[in-house]
């Protein structure tokens, strides 16, 4: 018994200091360990801290830049000032003249329209047919305003526009561009949009205006007709309807000039046909000014203004052009052919 403890003792002693030394070193090792993440983790902070700065130090002159910009737009006083009343009464109603008209867009810029004179009754349409670039939309633009001509005057019912207030002018016009502009909202909705100094439009109308637009089968096919949802942009119609609801929109105000700015080119032939014959039966009061690339749109109108390089190098009736204006001929007859153009006529 005192051998097996005197020989037990030596080896309990032994593997004490083992344990105790082992313990030492793990200790050790986990203490070097967690100061390494520690470390790791401030040096992390610290180099991010550097990065951001970094990254502050590169976008702040360009959102500088960007702020000095957007002050200048929001600070930037319109060249086009309008009066703030005008109380103007005229015998006329629709009537629209051109008196010796030239446009540029800037002063050292080239003439986007020169010396164009034209008159348009009351319920007359006059249209507008050129190549790309000859100055057709910037012609009837100048008409609501969104631009001043720069030489001669433009003259609404016998008096120069810019006698006209804002509201006064916006009211007497009805614009339909080349892109139709829909919101999200409804059917309805969008047609009441803008005021016209009258009152708030009725189902009755606005239904009457969608008839008129060849706009009024689709939506009545729709399970909520006039609460018809619309999406942003009216990415849910097709090109043509959104076109036949913005010519509504406008035909709902009454106004006494219509300007369709190649408002036709999204529509086939057929509705294009239909609408032009209702247009001329239902609004024989509204003065029409038309901007066109079809030959076949314009061929019913009163006078047709051939533009070149922002002059007019003809004007007159369809078949007054199409005897004696070589421009006119060479649009026509590459849209149509003669046998087409003769039945037209």
């Amino acid at each position: 018994s005192y051998l097996i403890n005197d020989i037990s003792v030596p080896k309990v002693t032994g593997t004490s200091v083992s344990v105790l030394a082992a313990k030492s070193a793990i200790t050790d090792r986990v203490d070097l360990f967690s100061n390494m993440v520690v470390f790791s983790s401030y040096a992390m902070q610290v180099v991010m801290g550097f990065m951001m700065m970094v990254a502050i130090f590169i976008i702040m002159p360009r959102a500088l830049v960007s702020v000095r910009r957007i002050n200048e737009v929001l600070t930037l006083a319109p060249t086009v000032t309008f009066k703030e009343n005008s109380h103007i009464q005229s015998a006329q109603k629709g009537q629209i003249e051109f008196q010796d008209v030239s446009f540029h867009y800037s002063k050292d810029s080239e003439a986007v329209i020169e010396h164009v004179s034209f008159k348009a009754d009351t319920g007359q349409t006059v249209a507008f047919i050129g190549s790309t670039g000859s100055g057709k939309s910037t012609l009837v633009n100048l008409v609501p305003r969104f631009y001043d001509a720069t030489e001669g005057a433009i003259k609404l019912d016998g008096i120069d526009i810019k006698e006209y207030s804002h509201n006064d002018l916006n009211n007497k016009i009805g614009y339909i561009p080349q892109k139709a502009v829909l919101f999200s909202g409804t059917v309805r909705s969008n047609m009441i949009l803008g005021e016209s100094g009258r009152e708030e439009l009725s189902d009755e109308e606005i239904w009457q205006a969608l008839e008129l637009a060849q706009a009024k089968e689709f939506i009545e096919a729709k399970e909520k007709g006039l609460d018809t949802e619309v999406a942003q942009g009216g990415s849910n119609f097709s090109g043509g309807q959104k076109q036949r609801l913005a010519i509504a929109r406008a035909l709902a105000r009454h106004p006494e000039i219509l300007i369709f700015d190649d408002s036709f080119s999204a529509l086939d032939y057929k509705t294009d046909h239909i609408l032009r014959h209702e247009l001329k039966e239902k609004t024989a009061a509204m003065t029409k000014l038309i901007v066109a690339q079809r030959i076949s749109t314009i061929m019913d109108a009163d006078l047709i203004l051939v533009l070149d390089q922002g002059k007019v190098v003809g004007q007159g009736t369809h078949k007054e052009l199409l005897s004696n204006n070589e421009v006119y001929q060479e649009i026509a007859y590459s849209q149509l052919s003669k046998e087409e153009l003769e039945n037209e006529n």
